[in-house]
C-alpha cells in the first residue's frame, strides 16, 4: 500500500517540472517564431520591419485611444487659433515631405495642460503637443521641429514595433517565468523578478533609439517642407533650459536627454541628402 501511494506523488512531482519546461519552451518558440516571421515594407522609410498590425489597424487603434490622452492632459486647448496654428504647422510639413505620403489619418491636438512639458503620438496619425511646451516655442519652426518630431514616430511605425516587440518580450518573459518558478521553492520567485525586469529593460533600450529615429527623420520632412532643421536644436536647448528646476519634463520620461540628442541631430542635418 505505501509503495503504491509514494511512486505516483514522485511522478506527480517530476511530471510538474517537465510540464511547465516543456510549456515554457512552446512558448518562447511561438513567440519567437511569430515576432521574426512577421515582417511588412516600410514604404516611406525604405525599412523592413516587424509588424503583425495593418496601417488600418494603426489608425483604428490611434482614434480609440485618442480621448482618454486628451482627458489625461486636460482636454483640447480653448485657443481656436492656436490649435489653427498646430494643424496648420503640422499640416504643411505632410504636404511638403515624403509624410505625406503615408497611409494615415493625421490630426493635430493641442492640449490645455499649461504645467507638463510633452508631446507624443498615438499610432496612426493622432499628434499631440501641451499648452506647457507649446508656449515655450518662439517660432513657428521651433513648432515644427516638435511636430516633425512626432510625425517621425508616426511614419517609422514605432508603436507597431513597440507592440510587436513587447509581445515578444511578454512571450519570453512568460516563458523564463513558468521555467524558474518552482511552486515548491518560493526563493525561484526572485528569478522570475528579474526576468520580467530583463524584459522591462530591452523594451525601453528599444525606445530611446526610437526617439533618435524620429529625431532623423523629423529633421528630413522639416527640411523638405521649407523649415530649417536646425530649429530642432532650438527646441532641445528649450527643453534643455526647462530641466534645470526641480521637476524634468514630463518629455523626459520617454525621450533620451536633450543634450544627448542635439550632437546626433547635427549629424543628421550634415547627412541630411541621406534622407529617405
Amino acid at each position: 500500500m505505501y509503495y503504491r501511494t509514494a511512486a505516483p506523488r514522485f511522478g506527480s512531482r517530476g511530471s510538474g517540472c517537465s510540464g511547465r519546461l516543456i510549456m515554457a519552451a512552446a512558448i518562447a518558440i511561438f513567440s519567437i517564431i511569430s515576432y521574426f516571421g512577421t515582417t511588412q515594407n516600410n514604404p516611406i522609410t525604405g525599412e523592413t520591419q516587424h509588424i503583425s498590425i495593418t496601417p488600418e489597424q494603426e489608425t483604428a487603434l490611434g482614434l480609440q485611444a485618442a480621448p482618454q490622452m486628451e482627458s489625461e492632459f486636460g482636454g483640447e486647448d480653448a485657443s481656436a487659433s492656436d490649435q489653427a496654428m498646430v494643424a496648420q504647422i503640422g499640416n504643411k510639413i505632410l504636404q511638403g515631405s515624403a509624410a505625406g505620403n503615408s497611409p494615415y489619418q493625421y490630426d493635430f491636438h493641442l492640449l490645455a495642460d499649461p504645467q507638463t512639458i510633452n508631446a507624443f503620438a498615438l499610432p496612426g496619425g493622432q499628434v499631440f503637443i501641451t499648452r506647457a511646451l507649446y508656449d515655450k516655442l518662439g517660432t513657428e519652426g521651433e513648432l515644427a521641429g516638435v511636430l516633425g518630431h512626432e510625425i517621425g514616430h508616426v511614419v517609422a511605425r514605432h508603436s507597431a514595433e513597440q507592440i510587436a516587440k513587447t509581445q515578444l518580450t511578454e512571450g519570453l518573459t512568460g516563458a523564463a517565468v513558468i521555467a524558474a518558478y518552482d511552486p515548491n521553492n518560493p526563493s525561484s520567485a526572485s528569478s522570475a523578478q528579474i526576468a520580467a525586469l530583463i524584459g522591462q529593460l530591452v523594451t525601453l533600450k528599444f525606445s530611446r533609439d526610437d526617439e533618435l529615429e524620429a529625431d532623423k527623420f523629423g529633421v528630413c520632412f522639416m527640411n523638405e517642407a521649407g523649415y530649417d532643421p536646425n530649429e530642432m536644436i532650438n527646441v532641445m536647448r528649450i527643453l534643455e533650459a526647462a530641466s534645470s528646476g526641480n521637476q524634468p519634463p514630463e518629455f523626459f520620461s520617454t525621450h533620451p536627454n536633450p543634450a544627448n540628442r542635439i550632437e546626433q541631430i547635427q549629424a543628421d542635418i550634415q547627412n541630411i541628402n541621406a534622407c529617405p
